[in-house]
C-alpha cells in the first residue's frame, strides 16, 4: 500500500489539504490572520476533501473506487479554490490593509498531487490489463 507511488502522492495531497490549512493563512486583512476555519463552508468542503482522499488511500485493493474518488477530491478542491478566488476578488485593499496568503494555493497543489495519483492509479491498470491479457 505504501509503497505504491499512487499512494504517496494521496498523502502528499492529503498533506497539503488538511494539515498545512492550519499552519498558512489564506487571508491577512487589518492584522489578523484568517485560515479554513474561519468559514463554515471552508472547513466542510476540507474535510470532505480530506475524508475522501483518506477513503482512497484505505481502499488500496480496488484501483477503479481510488481513481474516482480521486476525481471527487479534485471537484471538491476546485470548488474550494473557485471560493478561494471569489473571496479574493471581493477583498479590499483600499479601505482596510490585507494581503493574499499562501494558503489560497494549496488547492492546487493539492489537484497536482491528485491529478499524478490518477496518472500512476491509470498505468498500474493498464499494466494488469496488459498481463490479464497474456494468460
Amino acid at each position: 500500500m505504501i509503497q505504491r507511488i499512487q499512494t504517496l502522492y494521496m498523502i502528499l495531497a492529503l498533506v497539503f489539504s488538511g494539515v498545512l490549512g492550519f499552519v498558512f493563512p489564506l487571508w491577512i486583512e487589518a492584522g489578523r490572520e484568517y485560515y479554513f476555519m474561519s468559514n463554515l463552508v471552508y472547513t466542510t468542503i476540507t474535510a470532505l476533501s480530506v475524508s475522501i482522499v483518506l477513503f482512497s488511500i484505505v481502499s488500496y485493493k480496488n484501483r477503479q473506487n481510488q481513481f474516482v474518488a480521486n476525481r471527487l477530491a479534485m471537484i471538491l478542491n476546485l470548488i474550494l479554490l473557485g471560493l478561494f478566488v471569489y473571496r479574493s476578488l471581493n477583498l479590499s485593499g483600499e479601505t482596510a490593509v490585507s494581503e493574499k496568503g499562501i494558503g489560497m494555493f494549496l488547492p492546487i497543489v493539492s489537484i497536482v498531487f491528485l491529478v499524478l495519483a490518477n496518472k500512476a492509479i491509470k498505468k498500474d491498470e493498464d499494466l494488469v490489463k496488459s498481463v490479464d491479457r497474456l494468460r
